[in-house]
């Protein structure tokens, strides 16, 4: 079994709205998150920020299982301990429910790429891509513990606990010519680009790649 953990605790305070529930194409962004990751995964696992954010999000995904952060306020690693402590899968592919053009033939050359060490992260010039990465799930489950216990926030804390298969983005291009699969929605801006985009992204995303 492959697990998906989708992140969707996130205030969205650039936009001004809720990200996991903003409207994107007439749905709730999360929806879209959730309807690609059952093509890779037989598990989708929700975390919420709060009990009350997980009861609105279980109505709407009742095709997917959801819980909410280990430790309130301490963002994404707090959320990672309580989706990969979930997880049944024993690879578990990681990612915020904000990046609408995930591609399917990209997240599954990720888990193949997990395969011998404990974490398979895409790394690019701008940094790594942790929320967009497959982990072990119980090995990740732990180190994002061990970073909440000493107050670490960031996510580079856990990585380094981890033997990490940091592979480079370029890898992913024959995939994904535009590597839109990393394409996240933090402001107005980028929420126009990404309607803009929407026909050729989407396409993409399923695998029937076009440049832009």
């Amino acid at each position: 079994m492959r697990s998906a953990v989708i992140l969707a605790g996130g205030s969205g305070r650039r936009l001004r709205e809720e990200k996991a529930l903003l409207n994107f194409k007439g749905r709730p962004l999360v929806c879209w998150t959730v309807e690609r990751l059952l093509g890779v995964a037989e598990e989708i696992l929700i975390v919420a920020r709060d009990k009350a954010q997980a009861a609105v999000l279980q109505e709407i995904l009742p095709e997917a299982a959801v819980t909410w952060d280990a430790v309130l306020g301490l963002g994404p690693v707090a959320g990672l301990a309580a989706g990969m402590k979930c997880a049944q899968g024993r690879l578990a592919f990681a990612v915020g429910c904000d990046m609408p053009f995930l591609n399917l033939e990209v997240i599954r050359l990720l888990f193949d790429l997990a395969e011998g060490f404990e974490a398979a992260v895409p790394a690019g010039p701008k940094g790594t891509e942790p929320l967009h990465a497959v982990y072990e799930a119980e090995k990740m489950a732990l180190a994002c513990q061990k970073a909440l216990e000493i107050g670490e926030r960031r996510i580079q804390s856990p990585l380094r606990e981890l033997r990490c298969n940091f592979v480079p983005v370029e890898r992913f291009r024959s995939l994904d010519p535009e590597l839109l699969t990393f394409f996240n929605l933090n402001t107005a801006e980028e929420l126009e680009v990404a309607e803009k985009i929407w026909p050729i992204g989407s396409a993409s995303a399923t695998g029937r790649s076009h440049r832009l």
